[in-house]
């Protein structure tokens, strides 16, 4: 199976620098069901073409352990796998481009953000539903598309066309972003994989779709046949997809709390306790994982942080984080201290490490329990940085809340919310499970009966990072 990606833009060739693949060379790579070859069929300043071809080896698909065709005996042996460009070739795509797809570039940075006109070519893709439901998928994006159908038998027109189409994509768009379409959509438009399908193809469809999927507007049936229309997972993508383009505040707290009026607002409370542990611990390199639209981090910028990025799995948040930061007008000396990322806390991302200190405030409560032990691994285990605070709302101190019906919870998206005693447990065995000494602090007027507002826990390292 075969695809190509061509650009003609101004130093064309500079697309083996993003893609790490000199295009002087033909290399090849071990796949368990074959041998991934990249080439360059032409590379100069004018016009480079760069192609991946793929040879499977049908015997190593056979003695597989992936899921079998049991309605049809041959399936393993009879099929379209070596030759059709779908989840297979997806597979080798993604890891043979892995740096382009993460987006980075260390011999020339200033290339992973360049726009390129792009023509990407596959001769012979499934794609069930026929042309139109590659328009549908890839037109939002920016792609121009052109799916021929291919016939059955070119000798017997009347046989009619089959479920395969020759795909011509166009568009101008950054490498990264285009690898990515690639990487989710062509096994989408087949709607099956070579391999079974778990829910760790959840997280992977969001990981990988996340900063455009959530955004698109046939994204339902993108997660469907991604996900081999097996129905509960599609519902776990479609529900975590749209948590991504969520970007409402937290309505709570001075919101609807309506007991006595603050002369502060709770909002203000916890980000100078966040602030105060901070400057306790000398931190100067701050990570704030899920930053929402900023307000921390403008608060870290004006206190003369060195170093600062923010980390939040909202396209949307990021946008207004932009903006309440005035990134785009900030002075050279500011601007050179701060940036901006999309990425997840449950995931594992180099960028976050590092760092003196991360903070995740009113962040752990709109993760499904199970996911926090992902959370624990990628802040604690493997960014582990010196010093980690967190804040949550206390669940105790709910009921001081009139408006808030009894047992609710003080923000939609919140999968839970501790109390006291539950979020030190949680606290305590995170730390001892990491290397991590942990306090837990007060946020707000204390009340006798219930406690505070909002609960911080202020993790330290046992042993210097």
């Amino acid at each position: 199976m075969l695809l190509t990606m061509t650009t003609d833009a101004e130093g064309a060739s500079d697309l083996g620098y993003l893609l790490h693949k000199h295009p002087g060379r033909v290399q090849e790579f071990e796949q368990s069901f074959g041998v991934a070859h990249v080439f360059y069929p032409e590379a100069t300043d004018e016009r480079c073409t760069v192609a991946l071809l793929l040879e499977v080896d049908p015997v190593a698909l056979v003695r597989g352990k992936g899921q079998r065709d049991a309605g049809f005996s041959l399936a393993q042996y009879v099929n379209d796998r070596p030759y059709a460009a779908s989840s297979m070739l997806a597979v080798a795509l993604g890891r043979v481009f892995r740096t382009a797809l993460a987006g980075r570039c260390e011999a020339r940075p200033e290339l992973v953000d360049r726009t390129w006109p792009l023509e990407v070519h596959a001769p012979a893709v499934p794609c069930r539903g026929g042309g139109e439901v590659a328009e549908r998928l890839f037109g939002p994006l920016g792609w121009q598309v052109d799916a021929t159908p291919i016939p059955l038998d070119p000798e017997i027109p009347a046989w009619g066309d089959s479920r395969y189409v020759d795909l011509r994509l166009t568009g101008t768009m950054r490498l990264a972003d285009a690898l990515s379409h690639l990487y989710v959509l062509l096994p989408t438009l087949d709607a099956a994989k070579h391999y079974w399908v778990g829910s760790d193809e959840v997280d992977k469809l969001v990981r990988a779709g996340g900063a455009w999927l959530a955004g698109h507007p046939a994204r339902e049936e993108i997660a469907r046949r991604y996900l081999a229309h097996r129905t509960t997972l599609a519902a776990s993508a479609i529900a975590r997809l749209a948590e991504v383009d969520d970007a409402t505040p937290e309505e709570l707290d001075d919101a609807i709390a309506q007991e006595e009026p603050r002369s502060v607002p709770l909002a203000r409370l916890r980000r100078e306790a966040v602030l105060a542990a901070l400057r306790e611990v000398g931190a100067r390199s701050v990570v704030d994982l899920g930053c929402g639209e900023g307000e921390l981090l403008s608060l870290l910028l004006a206190e003369g942080f060195e170093r600062l990025l923010g980390v939040d799995v909202s396209p949307r948040a990021l946008t207004s984080a932009a903006r309440r930061l005035h990134l785009d007008t900030l002075p050279d000396r500011l601007r050179s201290r701060i940036d901006l990322i999309q990425s997840s806390v449950t995931y594992t991302d180099a960028r976050v490490a590092g760092f003196d200190a991360a903070v995740l405030t009113e962040v752990v409560e709109h993760l499904d329990p199970p996911r926090l032990a992902a959370l624990e691994r990628a802040v604690l285990g493997t960014a582990a940085p010196a010093t980690v605070v967190v804040t949550t709302p206390n669940a105790e101190h709910n009921v001081r809340y009139p408006t808030l019906a009894a047992g609710a919870m003080r923000h939609r998206d919140h999968r839970f919310e501790w109390t006291r005693e539950e979020f030190a447990a949680w606290a305590q065995a995170a730390a001892g499970r990491f290397g991590y000494t942990v306090e837990l602090r007060p946020v707000g007027a204390v009340d006798p009966e219930v406690g505070p507002p909002t609960q911080m826990a202020v993790f330290r390292a046992e042993v210097a990072r």
